[in-house]
């Protein structure tokens, strides 16, 4: 498959052309495949609102898309040649590329922020991989709650009971040019893990996008909903969303010296950490992202780094000469993943120019270590670091950061414009 290589597979009457929203969610139009070969030559028209709405839709004056300006539109350009579905017989899924009406990159476009940082890396020589690892709960639709009970993590029993659903979300999704490496159920009843083997980060984002739909659109299917959402029960684990960076150049690993972290390794780790309180919004971006970061979780709480600790914030990898890489841990599922990858690259190569060093490494358990950097436990704070933060305005560019900061606030008010049921159920009937 080429980049010019637009061509249907047999039989395909539609095709699903969608990219990634403000918030990584895929959205786009299905196309009667007539139509094609005009799409590919003169693309799709678009709202531009499409970058600025919310996750639930709601449509919002910003800097860049307005009741001032109409609401205009954009283009959409396939990347690839369609795919079929497997489980849509005629129907094939291209992944597109947005540009504006006078065919520049759009300021608006999240994609563009992860752009940036690879032409960066590369002009350094460096090319970024990434591997991704999600977690997601598998519901029943009427009750918003898993169908199993009790907590079996890696049980092959819960594996076999869940392979319905899991077995065609590893082979069908797989055969759509997504590399599934494994499933495996999580910490929690209805909880999954699914790992998308690396590849190059712009690749590893794009597929994100496409996974996360793709699930949902399976599990419908066979009768569940798959929710990606951060913490959807506060007593039960949370849905992460762990990257996996290692840095190529000449074809070798340059994260590795012998199978040990090497010197650009380090580097970028430390990168990593001088920025992870900065650059939190861009993991966590709701106040319900924020319900993961609590001790003993799994999920990190400060910015502290070690060797195989899953208690860290970025976890170091080590072995083979290719396989050794970094593990950043404190993102959620439900983020948007090119500006995490764009700003994890960005603080990542800032590392390496400046031969940034980390702090002490952490041995046992980081959530007692107090020496580690903190990082933000609450939205209002990483609201708080993340307007302070030029170096993030840069990173994401001044029409991103402001929109993405301006849906942050308005997550945080909307939170805070209600009476919740802990409210009443504790204070009603006793004041």
């Amino acid at each position: 498959m080429t980049a010019t290589d637009h061509s249907l597979p047999p039989g395909t009457h539609t095709v699903v052309l969608g990219l990634g929203d403000l918030n990584g969610i895929m959205r786009g139009k299905r196309i009667p495949a007539a139509q094609w070969d005009r799409i590919c030559n003169s693309g799709n028209a678009l709202a531009m609102s499409l970058f600025t709405m919310d996750m639930t839709c709601d449509v919002w004056d910003t800097p860049v898309v307005s009741f001032e300006n109409g609401f205009p539109d954009c283009h959409i350009f396939p990347l690839h040649a369609p795919v079929a579905i497997p489980w849509e017989p005629g129907v094939a899924l291209c992944f597109a590329r947005a540009e504006s009406m006078d065919h520049e990159p759009l300021t608006i476009d999240p994609r563009q922020a992860l752009v940036r940082q690879l032409d960066r890396a590369a002009a350094m020589g460096i090319d970024v991989s990434a591997g991704t690892e999600l977690e997601f709960y598998l519901l029943d639709p009427q009750t918003g709650l898993p169908r199993d009970s009790g907590n079996d993590c890696y049980g092959l029993d819960r594996a076999a009971e869940l392979e319905p659903v899991l077995g065609p979300i590893r082979e069908q999704i797989g055969a759509m040019g997504i590399p599934i490496e494994q499933s495996n159920p999580e910490y929690a009843a209805g909880q999954v893990e699914v790992n998308i083997r690396h590849d190059a980060a712009l690749i590893a984002a794009d597929r994100v996008v496409m996974f996360r739909s793709l699930v949902k659109q399976l599990a419908a299917r066979h009768g569940l909903r798959a929710s990606f959402m951060a913490k959807p029960f506060i007593e039960e684990s949370g849905n992460g969303f762990h990257v996996h960076y290692s840095l190529w150049s000449d074809g070798r690993n340059i994260c590795s010296d012998k199978g040990r972290l090497s010197d650009a390794g380090r580097h970028f780790l430390a990168g990593l950490q001088h920025r992870m309180a900065e650059m939190s919004i861009c993991g966590a971006m709701t106040v319900n992202g924020y319900r993961r970061r609590k001790p003993l979780s799994f999920c990190p709480t400060n910015a502290s780094w070690g060797y195989d600790n899953r208690t860290v914030a970025l976890r170091v990898i080590e072995g083979s000469e290719s396989a050794t890489r970094i593990e950043k841990r404190d993102a959620g599922a439900d983020c948007n993943p090119y500006l995490l990858l764009a700003s994890d690259i960005a603080a990542g190569l800032d590392g390496i120019e400046a031969a940034m060093e980390p702090s002490a490494m952490t041995e046992g358990n980081a959530y007692l270590d107090t020496a580690a950097p903190p990082i933000p436990l609450q939205l209002d704070e990483a609201i708080r670091q993340a307007r302070a933060s030029d170096w993030l305005a840069t990173v994401l560019g001044a029409d991103q950061y402001e929109i993405w900061m301006q849906q942050a606030e308005r997550e945080l008010e909307f939170f805070w414009h209600q009476v919740t049921p802990f409210e009443t159920g504790r204070y009603l009937r006793v004041f």
